[in-house]
């Protein structure tokens, strides 16, 4: 992914977000441009306008910590954004581990056998180890169990986000579909940001901007986010809806994976509905999901 784009484009689409109320500037008239102009940003940054828009036009190589903080404080962008304007200020420089050759192939990744121990070992909800891709690399019996359709599906290649966009039974699934539609194209930009020459996961985004309008028109609103807690709604075709709780963890061995673990709230129909789904999932799908999906 052509770096200097990408800081174009996101730096633009941050600015169009900001009305000039937001960041206490008088409205004024005549305007031509959504959100603030670039010589107000440069204002609030306290830089000049030509640097700005030289900042802007993609030029982050070379810019110090300091500069890119007043920029994000002039953008007012949050923790998720401000991480990936770092990012792409490390691309542009070339720096440590983004030296690698463009359209990188990630090497294939399999669990120790101790986290999948430790996945197994939880059994009251689903648990599953992600990349920024949001490849499903390993998971329990009960996560097996509730993405059956993920793991059913060939085309979908145990893919969150192929799932999302391109399987039908995602639209079932997801009763707030468009949330997660959301959410998982945010993800899929932190890691461009995070990881530009991973060749998978260029692959990966030209397939679904290709195939999916709706993915298309997300992904090029550079939304970026940290998908660490919360509540999701879901509809499983065995056992129904289910509202869940989530916790996302980083993986401390393993950069830019993260474990997520769903539980429901105690004594609530959705703890009885993952009751019934870990019994379905021993007695009816036992043989068949033993093994780990990375296997």
């Amino acid at each position: 992914m052509d770096n200097r784009e990408e800081v174009r484009e996101f730096l633009t689409s941050r600015r169009a977000k900001i009305t000039p109320e937001r960041a206490g500037l008088p409205p004024g008239s005549r305007r031509r441009v959504p959100g603030l102009r670039r010589s107000e940003v440069a204002a609030l940054a306290d830089m000049s306008v030509e640097y700005y828009s030289k900042l802007e036009r993609g030029s982050l190589a070379g810019v110090s910590p300091p500069v890119l903080e007043a920029v994000a404080r002039a953008l007012q962008l949050d923790d998720a954004e401000r991480a990936h304007l770092l990012n792409l200020a490390r691309a542009a420089d070339g720096s440590d581990a983004l030296t690698r050759p463009r359209r990188r192939t990630a090497r294939p990744w399999t669990p120790h056998r101790s986290l999948q121990w430790t996945l197994d070992a939880i059994t009251a909800g689903p648990a599953f180890v992600r990349n920024g891709r949001m490849d499903m690399l390993a998971a329990n019996q009960l996560a097996r169990a509730f993405y059956s359709d993920l793991h059913e599906t060939p085309g979908n290649r145990m893919n969150l986000a192929r799932f999302q966009f391109l399987d039908p039974a995602a639209r079932r699934f997801y009763p707030d579909w468009g949330t997660f539609a959301d959410v998982a194209v945010a993800i899929l930009r932190t890691e461009a940001g995070r990881d530009p020459y991973d060749k998978d996961l260029h692959d990966l985004v030209g397939e679904l901007s290709t195939r999916s309008e709706e993915f298309r028109g997300r992904w090029g609103a550079h939304n970026v986010r940290r998908h660490g807690t919360g509540t999701k709604r879901f509809h499983h075709p065995v056992v129904g809806d289910l509202t869940l709780a989530f916790e996302g963890l980083e993986m401390a061995a393993a950069p830019g994976l993260t474990l997520t673990v769903y539980a429901a709230e105690p004594g609530s129909a959705s703890e009885e509905a993952l009751r019934l789904l870990a019994s379905w999932s021993v007695t009816e799908r036992g043989p068949r999901t033993r093994r780990s999906p990375a296997g």
